[in-house]
């Protein structure tokens, strides 16, 4: 079998069987059809002409060209299931990356706002929305959500108005793998979230017609709307973090994920339980909420230094 129809078939299994994110297929889908250009540079165009070395040589290709860690793990897990899946389809006879091994990716701690900045950014934007400007008043609800509820950008952006329950403060998330969890948020995301659906949404939703893309129709149920009556895209809630992040101390990405990181961080930090966390963000392991527990650990390190007379 061709490598690329054999790609193609992998990224079908992904999507239908397991149940993987279209963001997640498509990464899989990028580092094997790297391979499969690195494989035919070399005159290797089947599934058969996959060995253990080849492989080696193309990850060793990667860290040469001076890949991060985690993009060479990554590389190395997509193959290992991208072969594992042929040999249990049966398209061949064992499985040649069975002893792939790869580096273990680096771990950095995230990003982190503290509560004071926090403050000042949720004060700055209650300043443009009690103007009254619809896509003001929906950016609060955004960002009241995403630090509530600690969601990742594409659970935020694929929410339906009937996924949000105001009276037990509530919403209903599809993450990863299609799981779905029930994650709750506090008083002021749920005033930021009224004050949207009651104003700023219907005046988005009434939008010019005739400003609808092309191609493209109304989104009627999605909950935050763009200024094209459409669902709002993660890029605009990416644009927008970044530019409330843009002038604030720290460093580290500045998107949507900083908010994610800190409303656990947070949590933790206010005595939270790390089981009770992970539940809330959806982990399927506990040890990647522990990375946590480690941000937590280091802010008390550097209070600890800072105030401690002996320290």
């Amino acid at each position: 079998m061709h490598l690329d129809p054999a790609i193609d078939g992998f990224a079908r299994y992904l999507a239908t069987e397991r149940g993987f994110s279209v963001n997640t297929v498509r990464a899989y889908c990028a580092d094997l059809c790297g391979l499969a250009t690195f494989a035919e540079e070399r005159a290797v165009g089947t599934v058969d002409g996959l060995t253990l070395e080849l492989l080696r040589d193309w990850l060793w290709e990667g860290t040469q060209a001076g890949l991060a860690r985690a993009t060479i793990a990554r590389r190395s897990a997509s193959a290992r299931g991208f072969t594992a899946w042929l040999t249990r389809d049966g398209v061949l006879p064992s499985d040649p990356a069975v002893r792939l091994r790869s580096p273990k990716p680096g771990r950095t701690l995230p990003r982190v706002i503290n509560r004071t900045q926090m403050q000042d950014l949720l004060d700055k934007l209650e300043v443009a929305a009690s103007t009254g400007d619809p896509g003001a008043v929906r950016n609060l609800a955004i960002i009241e959500l995403l630090y509530a509820s600690a969601l990742r950008v594409s659970e935020l952006v694929g929410l339906d108005v009937g996924d949000v329950d105001l009276s037990r403060l509530t919403v209903r998330v599809t993450g990863k793998g299609d799981n779905e969890r029930v994650v709750p948020f506090g008083v002021p995301a749920q005033t930021a979230i009224v004050r949207y659906l009651q104003a700023a949404r219907p005046a988005l939703a009434a939008a010019d017609p005739g400003a609808t893309r092309s191609g493209t129709k109304p989104s009627g149920s999605a909950l935050f709307l763009g200024s094209h009556r459409q669902r709002l895209g993660v890029r605009a809630v990416y644009r927008l973090v970044a530019a409330l992040l843009e002038s604030m101390p720290g460093t580290g990405p500045a998107g949507p994920h900083a908010l994610r990181h800190t409303a656990a961080t947070h949590l933790l930090d206010g005595g939270a339980d790390l089981r009770a966390v992970q539940e809330m963000l959806g982990h399927a392991s506990l040890g990647t909420t522990q990375i946590y527990t480690h941000v937590s650990a280091e802010r008390l390190q550097q209070s600890y230094r800072l105030a401690h007379p002996r320290a």
